[in-house]
């Protein structure tokens, strides 16, 4: 008899059967679970202790928090309004505090009468609501609430564990104390839970068993228990996701391909000797890995991390050389048009000659470099197809079209993918999947990556990392222009783009919208602004709108012109190709510019909205300028506070041009789930107890022990609780991956 899926059983119960419809509907929707076993490691993001409050300063703008805190005053105002003409409109305003700082909470029309009554000075309760700021001050407007007020000594002790409350992840649907009342009904389930840890690592370091871990986690007794259970959690997720991808590594080293080694005096010989420069010593080292990984007969699979103007495209280029010279083909994969086309543009250039392969004046030992994207014509695509399944073309540049069924190659030898977080593992299988044996896999990164991050992302490749600049380009100046409390800053900001193009420059402006879509105002239910949303930021900078007020505003005369991701790709082309050629002063454009773009003589870039990106999209984007021998400006306009999150990151990448430093400011300020949500598909953003930077050890050990164990048991014969823990992991990796299509 089969006892596995018995004791499966109470943990796959859906949670419908179990909390009653409407709220299992919320927890569906909003927060992803759908089982009993999804809700016990929904863990509690932190804890409150009963008797001491939360420290109001910390508080994240715009988003939904929990805190406690004690009233200090409420006041109920009485004021005219459009429902309620002879002053019958009513808004409680209750101030809460932590004794240090204060938080204003409000409430209006027919919410009023219930807190009036309740929320007295002295009351300590919890409060759950999204942040804002309303008149320079901190406010939760309609905040749920849940009294504190202990007089029931049974429910204390059973939905707040004693002393110590859990606060869950929870959205405005569904508060963090309803959660919690949620997880103590399904937590007699827990003993249930099957242990995905062989008990040899689990005794040999001294880890509570699982269901006593998610015991302690949810109803700690005391801060040992959850630091118990935390322990405990961070090994289950780091050697899951360490099993899973050492799988995907023995698998993919059983393969066979076909080893590619550059014929002596080739195409790549004839490449070297036209450059016009010698290459880093950076770029020589991980040339001589990449060589390496090419002449065996199994798949490279490696990652080639850079920083932004190191070189990556140059060194993966000679790699596409050495395969086309043993005979192969070789296709970069790009992640939009631009880009593609971009690429396509500076590898010809660099080739000359050698990219006239079968044309009259191609060099003996030139080959046909083509592009293919989803917009082009059908005339110049069924050309590019057919130069590809013959071999006349030995490289071929594009976007997802790539991965069409239509193409087909002659002999595909390596898969080049550029800016590999804009794809799944799926769709580099799928190119992978196009070679009559498996081709060789180079994966490139602008984004830095630190090692830890590395090998929870890319766990199934190797790194090779250049962080040599090449000699030649330009320190760049960051300064973040604040143009709230400084005006005159951003006015200063404009002259300084006049200079740099009196000098003969040129400059980007960046904005985070286009601008061409549906005015709100436009619709009467949404120009109807009640006294709530009065505190709702204004919508981001648009494209389109700036470009309008430049050129008939502060750079007027000057030529200036707009690019983003919904022109036609030919105009798109255009634009890129006259600001190249110098014809533009300043190209107004929405991140399409992001990554590859590479204009010499654009010195100075303006980030609108800057505190809408991301810290490592900042760095990308600075990135373009201070590409020649001029110095690069970046300025970072934003209306945020001083103090306010937003701003100390934008002062931090002002700070440093050093990428890997970012990317762990990035990780330390962020929840990891976003990066590694963005880093690939799927299963790197389940990580909810494990912090990548913190628990560097944990998962360098947890890689090693996966890799020994599936060397032994690739099949993981004798482990059905890990079995078990991988189908559910590889689930949602494949069930993430299909949502974003």
């Amino acid at each position: 008899m089969d006892l596995v899926p018995a004791l499966e059983e109470p943990l796959k119960q859906p949670l419908k059967s179990v909390l009653g419809p409407a709220t299992a509907k919320v927890m569906a929707e909003h927060l992803g679970l759908h089982s009993v076993g999804n809700l016990l490691h929904h863990y509690p993001r932190r804890y409150e202790e009963r008797g001491q409050l939360t420290h109001l300063a910390d508080l994240p703008m715009d988003e939904h928090v929990t805190v406690v805190a004690m009233v200090a005053d409420a006041r109920l105002h009485t004021f005219a309004s459009a429902k309620a003409p002879r002053g019958k409109g009513q808004r409680l305003e209750v101030t809460i505090t932590d004794g240090h700082g204060r938080l204003q909470l409000v409430f209006f029309g027919n919410g009023v009468h219930k807190p009036h009554k309740e929320l007295l000075p002295g009351t300590r309760a919890m409060f759950a609501g999204k942040v804002s700021v309303f008149n320079r001050r901190l406010q939760l407007a309609h905040p749920a609430y849940e009294l504190l007020s202990g007089d029931d000594p049974a429910e204390s002790v059973e939905s707040w564990a004693g002393a110590l409350i859990p606060l869950y992840p929870a959205t405005a649907k569904l508060e963090s104390w309803k959660i919690g009342k949620a997880v103590q009904t399904v937590l007699p389930s827990a003993p249930e839970a099957l242990d995905p840890l062989p008990p040899a690592l689990r005794e040999g370091r001294g880890l509570v068993s699982l269901p006593e871990a998610l015991l302690k986690i949810h109803r700690p007794h005391t801060k040992a228990d959850i630091a118990a259970a935390r322990d405990r959690l961070k090994w289950d997720e780091a050697f899951v996701l360490q099993v899973a991808l050492a799988r995907r590594r023995h698998a993919d080293a059983l393969l066979p391909a076909v080893a590619r080694r550059p014929t002596p005096d080739g195409l790549l010989t004839a490449f070297d000797d036209r450059l016009p420069f010698t290459l880093t010593d950076g770029q020589r080292t991980v040339s001589k890995e990449i060589f390496d990984d090419l002449a065996t007969e199994h798949p490279m699979h490696r990652l080639l991390q850079g920083e932004v103007g190191s070189g990556k495209t140059l060194v993966a280029l000679r790699a596409m050389l050495a395969t086309v010279d043993a005979g192969g083909q070789a296709a970069m994969l790009a992640p939009t048009e631009v880009l593609a086309q971009q690429h396509h543009r500076s590898i010809t250039e660099m080739m000359g000659e050698l990219a006239e392969g079968g044309m009259l004046g191609g060099a003996d030992h030139a080959t046909k470099v083509v592009l293919l994207t989803g917009s082009m014509g059908t005339a110049a695509r069924r050309q590019a197809m057919l130069d590809l399944v013959t071999g006349e073309a030995g490289i071929v540049i594009g976007t997802h079209a790539l991965i069409e069924d239509k193409v087909q190659f002659h002999d595909l030898g390596l898969v080049v993918v550029d800016e590999q977080h804009r794809f799944g593992v799926e769709q580099r299988d799928a190119l992978r999947g196009k070679g009559r044996q498996p081709p060789h896999l180079l994966v490139m990164t602008a984004t830095p990556i630190p090692r830890t991050v590395a090998m929870t992302v890319f766990g199934d490749l190797e790194t090779s990392v250049l962080d040599q600049l090449p000699a030649g380009r330009s320190p760049i100046a960051t300064h973040v222009v604040p143009a709230a409390d400084k005006p005159h800053f951003l006015a200063r900001a404009w002259e300084r783009v006049r200079e740099e193009v009196t000098k003969g420059h040129q400059a980007y402006v960046v904005c985070p919208r286009i601008g061409d879509d549906i005015d709100e105002a436009a619709d009467p239910k949404k120009a109807k602004k009640s006294a709530e949303d009065e505190a709702e930021k204004r919508p981001p900078l648009a494209v389109l709108d700036v470009a309008d007020h430049l050129a008939k505003g502060p750079l007027t005369g000057l030529r200036v012109e707009v690019l983003h991701g919904r022109m036609h790709p030919d105009d798109k082309d255009a634009v890129m190709r006259r600001f190249a050629a110098g014809d533009t002063d300043v190209l107004v454009a929405t991140t399409v510019i992001e990554v590859g773009v590479n204009v010499p003589n654009a010195t100075a870039m303006v980030i609108m909205d800057a505190d809408r990106f991301g810290v490592s999209q900042l760095h990308q984007l600075r990135g373009r300028v201070g590409r020649g021998s001029a110095a690069g400006l970046c300025l970072l306009v934003t209306e945020m506070p001083e103090a306010s999150p937003a701003r100390q990151r934008l002062t931090a990448v002002a700070s440093t041009l050093d990428g890997f430093e970012l990317s762990r400011i990035d990780l330390e300020q962020r929840r990891e789930g976003d990066v590694l949500g963005q880093a690939q598909s799927g299963a790197r953003s389940s990580l909810r107890v494990l912090a990548v930077i913190e628990d560097e050890e944990i998962i360098a050990e947890a890689r090693q022990e996966a890799t020994a164990l599936v060397a032994e048991d690739p099949e993981l014969t004798d482990l059905p609780g890990l079995r078990t823990a991988l189908d559910a992991l590889l689930d949602e990796e494949r069930e993430q991956y299909l949502e974003k299509g």
